[in-house]
């Protein structure tokens, strides 16, 4: 029996503990590491989760802590599970475990999808902030005018009580309170939820697929940051991002997706560079000749655009986009750019508590401000960031109402953007052709 440690930020490394580890008598996970997301360590992966052979739960660290527990907990294997980092990062934590006297593992498709009895349309991207969400809506938009049933399965983001969060579905507004979901959830349950197509999400990933089967004839995966999908699909798509080109090479497991995908968008081009467009047609070239290409544009619309004109203006982006996704601007800067705003105040002298910490850890944020909400704690810390920033009027890019969690004693102006297709193939004619195949 090898002591494994898993490294992870309470998502894929649960799923890869669930699928390949929970009921293996040849290994004994002693720990999961945690990271990226706040306040998700110094807590266990509770025994009701965990099965039989962990009757006492399994304790998360800090990951920081990692080459002291190697040692500590003689581990024989170190295994990296999570996503959007980049490639020389991945060998860096790898030296770590290696320095220490650990082997590096990383584990593949085959030991962690899960095959579903219903097809199967994974929605993935090369980095965090691609445009995925966008890109589920308009697929499931089609497919439901098909005549299909369609759930969708959403990426984990259990951050709170993970018995609770063992299955979770969401089909009301009341749904997102009852669960008590973080922003980052709302953000990618509530346009579903708005458009009527049920979405479950959680902890244990076939326990959830289970109870989806039951009620859809489509599963439509809605990935998160760049991983590759929980389910075997029978139609991978996968996004690109021309602003940040050649990020599809150098990220893990984005370049993984990028290899594997049957069709590939290339979104933003509106916004664009040519050249940042070129250099991913040539990466798929060498790497994924076989794979349908769609050219696309993501064109935001605003509420009320007038309210922008002349202002101060506190515009506040989705927030992994902007922080482990490393996007230095994001749609609600650019709307109020486009609109006339007189000034983008810096939100970063009047923060308060974690938003604090969140600046210093991003040295890229500057001149707005990302909707981080984690927890309580750090919802009424964005509240105040908010409300101490002298700005005329907010410009918000989240794909929520902030008014639903929060008083912002500021106007607001919704900024939302929809995935648009420039000329042929587009996705209409490949689910067409997938559908007539079933």
């Amino acid at each position: 029996m090898k002591n494994v440690i898993i490294m992870g930020a309470a998502g894929r490394d649960f799923h890869n503990f669930n699928v390949y580890y929970r009921d293996n008598n040849d290994y004994k996970v002693v720990a999961f590491t945690a990271t990226q997301i706040p306040n998700i360590e110094n807590r266990k992966y509770p025994k009701e989760l965990a099965g039989k052979l962990y009757p006492d739960g399994i304790p998360i660290y800090p990951e920081e802590e990692l080459p002291e527990l190697i040692k500590k907990l003689k581990a024989d294997e170190v295994v990296f599970s999570y996503s959007d980092v980049s490639h020389e990062y991945v060998m860096h934590k790898a030296s770590i475990a290696i320095a220490n006297g650990a082997d590096f593992k990383l584990l593949g498709a085959n030991s962690t999808m899960l095959k579903s009895k219903k097809p199967v349309i994974s929605i993935c991207a090369v980095r965090t902030g691609s445009g995925k969400s966008q890109t589920t809506r308009k697929v499931s938009e089609i497919l439901k005018k098909m005549g299909k049933k369609v759930v969708v399965i959403r990426h984990p983001m259990p951050y709170g009580d993970l018995v609770k969060q063992k299955v979770q579905r969401f089909e009301t507004f009341e749904d997102l309170d009852r669960h008590e979901c973080t922003i980052e959830e709302r953000e990618e349950y509530e346009p579903h939820i708005k458009n009527g197509t049920v979405v479950y999400a959680g902890v244990d990933y076939e326990a959830i697929l289970r109870e989806a089967e039951k009620e859809a004839d489509i599963i439509l995966w809605d990935g998160g940051n760049n991983d590759i999908p929980f389910y075997k699909p029978d139609l991978h798509i996968v996004v690109a991002d021309p602003h940040r080109a050649g990020h599809e090479m150098k990220y893990h497991p984005g370049e993984s997706n990028l290899r594997m995908a049957d069709v590939i968008i290339i979104n933003k081009e509106e916004t664009a560079p040519k050249e940042g467009i070129d250099i991913i047609r040539e990466h798929i070239a060498e790497v994924n000749p076989k794979a349908i290409v769609i050219d696309a544009a993501s064109p935001f619309f605003i509420e009320n655009p007038e309210m922008i004109r002349g202002k101060k203006v506190l515009a506040i982006e989705d927030g992994p986009t902007l922080t482990h996704g490393e996007m230095s601007y994001g749609a609600a800067v650019l709307a109020a750019k486009k609109f006339g705003a007189a000034e983008l105040v810096d939100a970063k002298p009047y923060a308060v508590g974690t938003l604090i910490e969140t600046f210093n850890k991003y040295k890229q944020i500057h001149n707005y401000l990302p909707a981080m909400g984690y927890g309580e704690q750090q919802v009424k810390d964005l509240e105040k960031t908010i409300n101490n920033t002298p700005a005329d009027v907010v410009v918000s890019a989240t794909p929520i109402d902030l008014t639903r969690v929060m008083k912002i004693k500021k106007p607001i102006v919704r900024v939302r953007y929809e995935l648009d297709e420039i000329g042929k193939p587009d996705l209409e004619d490949i689910l067409k052709n997938f559908i007539s195949k079933l």
